[in-house]
């Protein structure tokens, strides 16, 4: 069988991007992961996606960088906004203004250049925070959007969005990564995670991935502060 070409997979080091990197390496993809420092609190999440890329087998890793801090408006670039540790009604602090449209148009130049015809990115529309930004008629919207914005698209090629986790709740996601052999303990989901990449356990983030490892009937291996 031959392989399905190359991929770029954005990975923020966290549990459901990693798990989609496993995916699409399963699936044979030659993988690009791309890592998006946009002013985020929890940095060292940047970290964890270097060695994971690397540790997974991925061929190449980089780092690109946007000032969403200087933007402002979430509390995970604005350090004045404290990350609230309670769900609630309506779109959390936690969202972040124009996150994925940007990340996601960063993907789409390499891939330009890199001659990928996919691009990979763990939203995820069940167990998730409520962003507006991953949805399916979101992902819909920035597919048609690729189509018309770049040259492979004019010529008549095709670059596709994968977001292979978007209908699977958290439990799911968790099963799918553990059957591929990833290792939890090495991501970084927490919004207000320590220098040494350890978990708080109570903001929104942490709370969605320690009921996902309950429901899975799976030991939790994140390391907590």
């Amino acid at each position: 069988m031959s392989s399905p070409g190359k991929a770029i997979i954005l990975l923020s080091g966290g549990l459901d991007s990693t798990t989609v990197l496993a995916m699409a390496l399963a699936q044979g993809y030659e993988c690009l992961t791309l890592a998006v420092s946009y002013g985020q609190r929890h940095s060292v999440e940047l970290q964890a996606a270097a060695a994971l890329s690397q540790r997974m087998g991925a061929r190449e890793h980089r780092q690109m960088h946007v000032d969403l801090a200087g933007i402002g408006g979430s509390a995970l670039t604005d350090p004045q906004i404290d990350v609230p540790e309670a769900g609630g009604p309506g779109i959390p602090v936690t969202y972040v203004p124009a996150r994925n449209t940007l990340m996601l148009s960063l993907a789409l130049g390499w891939a330009e250049v890199a001659g990928a015809r996919d691009i990979f990115i763990g939203v995820n529309a069940v167990d998730y925070s409520g962003y507006p930004d991953c949805r399916p008629e979101f992902i819909a919207a920035f597919a048609q959007l690729a189509a018309l914005a770049t040259r492979a698209g004019v010529e008549g090629g095709s670059l596709n969005i994968q977001t292979p986790l978007m209908q699977l709740s958290k439990a799911q996601i968790i099963r799918q990564g553990m059957s591929l052999g990833v290792d939890y303990s090495q991501t970084v989901s927490c919004y207000q995670a320590d220098a040494l990449g350890r978990a708080c356990g109570r903001c929104d983030s942490c709370r969605l991935r320690s009921e996902g490892f309950a429901a899975a009937g799976v030991a939790d291996p994140t390391r907590y502060a």
